[in-house]
């Protein structure tokens, strides 16, 4: 126990986290059982040391860090573990790469059914279904998803300032005043290529070639957090890979199901549920008309995020399909995405018709919305489209 202590002090002391995620506001820290899943590379660990430093510090023991990837639980288990812990006066457990550990959501609803004392808050890949695949723990975790940086965190990051997130309606209805204020202060537009690039995903502040590195993190998203935990057999990574690259190189667009089961060998069904799976990857997002969804054909697929798209053909990327996905990517959080009428990209919120446009020199229908990029401050129902980057 002693040892992960140490190590808990030595994390929590060297943690480098220069931007506080807000999720460490959205959280009710007060619940016992509390999962945080997310795509690898969005920072899961860090955001669990940030939490250990903000409320206890490196030196309360009464939090402690481990990860589970630790050779010391192949012989230790979990509860033993915690009983410990707990007998020493520990009250918060955070336990990183959870699914790594066989047996895990039966332990950690037997510690929340007998240590009511014990706080615990778990890591978890975002292909993982808490709830509907783990019924131990259903009724009983409350989860909750860490994204990548928003525009918004990459540019408080960049410019040192503290700019606050505003809701979709505050956006729609007063975008202009934001835009000023914003604008008076920093200068937006000079950081936003530089965010559609690889501003998602916080590793770009490490001093490594960031494309190398996503690429790496893209194939380990598909051999861990896909085929790993829907127990997928090895032998069919390679359908899987061509898969996404086939996508990821016309998105978006429209699948064709039956051509994409011709390309990787394998049947209609099957290409189906591996575009699903790599929606739970956080690699693609899958849009569908009002009223539609999986397992049915989506209207389109995009890439997740637009740093996805760089590393897979760096010299033909489309800037029309990267300031699509920024849009639908950032406005997922907390709103519903549909496809939207003839002649616009996209439906919000079953109520809002939204054109994704290059700059203002566009004729202006009245009964849509258009998110524009190369554009400071918007006028009337033409927003700009860095703007949408402050939901979170």
């Amino acid at each position: 126990m002693e040892a992960f202590f140490k190590t808990h002090k030595y994390l929590v002391e060297h943690l480098q986290a220069p931007v506080r995620r807000g999720l460490m506001d959205e959280i009710n820290w007060d619940d016992r059982l509390i999962g945080i899943k997310g795509s690898r590379g969005v920072g899961k660990t860090t955001f669990l040391l940030d939490y250990a430093r903000e409320y206890f510090g490196a030196d309360n023991k009464e939090c402690l860090y481990i990860n589970l990837n630790h050779f010391y639980f192949t012989e230790r288990t979990l509860v033993d573990f915690a009983a410990e812990f707990r007998a020493k006066g520990g009250k918060v457990l955070l336990i990183d790469q959870v699914f790594k550990y066989s047996g895990w959501s039966k332990e950690l609803r037997y510690c929340y059914d007998n240590f009511l004392d014990l706080k615990i808050v778990f890591s978890g890949s975002s292909v993982m279904r808490l709830k509907e695949e783990n019924p131990d723990l259903s009724g009983k975790v409350v989860s909750y998803n860490l994204r990548g940086f928003s525009f918004r965190e990459f540019l408080n990051l960049m410019s040192g300032n503290e700019f606050p997130a505003y809701t979709f309606d505050d956006i729609l209805q007063n975008h202009q005043d934001i835009a000023k204020k914003i604008c008076s202060v920093a200068k937006p537009m000079a950081y936003f290529q530089d965010y559609l690039h690889h501003g998602f995903y916080p590793f770009f502040l490490e001093k490594r070639n960031f494309s190398e590195n996503l690429l790496k993190t893209m194939n380990m998203m598909l051999e861990v957090d896909v085929l790993y935990i829907k127990q997928i057999e090895q032998s069919y990574l390679p359908k899987l890979r061509k898969l996404l690259y086939l996508l990821a190189t016309s998105a978006p667009c429209t699948p064709n199901v039956s051509q994409l089961s011709k390309d990787i060998e394998t049947s209609r069904a099957t290409v189906m549920n591996y575009i699903k799976y790599l929606t739970d990857a956080r690699l693609m997002n899958m849009l569908y008309p009002v009223g539609e969804s999986f397992p049915k054909k989506p209207a389109k697929v995009y890439m997740y995020n637009s740093n996805l798209m760089y590393p897979i053909r760096p010299m033909e990327v489309n800037m029309g399909a990267v300031r699509e996905s920024f849009f639908y990517n950032q406005l997922l959080k907390d709103n519903t995405l549909n496809e939207g009428v003839k002649n616009t990209h996209f439906l919000v919120n079953s109520k809002y018709n939204f054109r994704i446009e290059e700059n203002m020199k566009v004729r202006n229908n009245p009964d849509l919305y258009y998110a524009v990029d190369k554009t400071e401050v918007g006028d009337g129902n033409m927003i700009p489209l860095w703007l949408f980057g402050f939901l979170y």
